[in-house]
């Protein structure tokens, strides 16, 4: 479901006139901040479609694409670091995992100094699985960035960063 939930956006004209009865509303703010999550819903959409297509949520493939990271593959990975790593609840990664499991994709392993500590892994399946579908979502990926340019890429990336520091609670 879309965050942004307008089929057109509102003209700017409207938005200066409602800017006179909220004098707290930027008109070009909203804009801007409008077409950002018009993006963002677009851009996850894309995304879910791929992965629609590969038969797998973009949750699952997070917990496969951590675990397969090249500078942590070999790390052991529990549960709770996933869920922390990928931003949910340990009760929402259990949910992933057991999902995972259950596909054969992934393998809980007791760890050998404390039986207590579970380590999630791939298995032969999930790299092969892994293998198979990370060249077409990273041509996706590329796909939805190619009108912008080395420069833009970089500019967009310290410009949301930016927009990241805005998000910081405010009393």
């Amino acid at each position: 479901m879309p965050l942004l939930m307008l089929k057109d956006l509102p003209p700017y004209e409207c938005l200066l006139e409602a800017a006179r009865k909220y004098p707290s509303l930027d008109p070009g703010a909203f804009v801007a901040f409008l077409n950002l999550l018009r993006t963002g819903d677009e851009v996850f959409e894309a995304e879910e479609n791929f992965l629609t297509g590969h038969r797998i949520s973009h949750g699952r493939f997070m917990v496969l694409m951590f675990l397969q990271r090249p500078c942590a593959e070999d790390e052991p990975r529990t549960p709770a670091l996933l869920a922390e790593e990928c931003r949910v609840s340990r009760a929402t990664m259990t949910g992933l995992i057991d999902t995972l499991e259950k596909d054969g994709l992934v393998l809980r392993q007791a760890d050998k100094n404390d039986r207590r500590t579970l380590h999630v892994k791939l298995t032969p399946r999930g790299k092969a699985f892994i293998k198979k579908i990370a060249p077409g979502y990273f041509r996706r990926v590329s796909a939805i960035l190619k009108p912008l340019n080395d420069i833009e890429r970089k500019q967009l990336t310290k410009l949301l960063q930016k927009i990241q520091t805005g998000l910081a609670p405010t009393n």
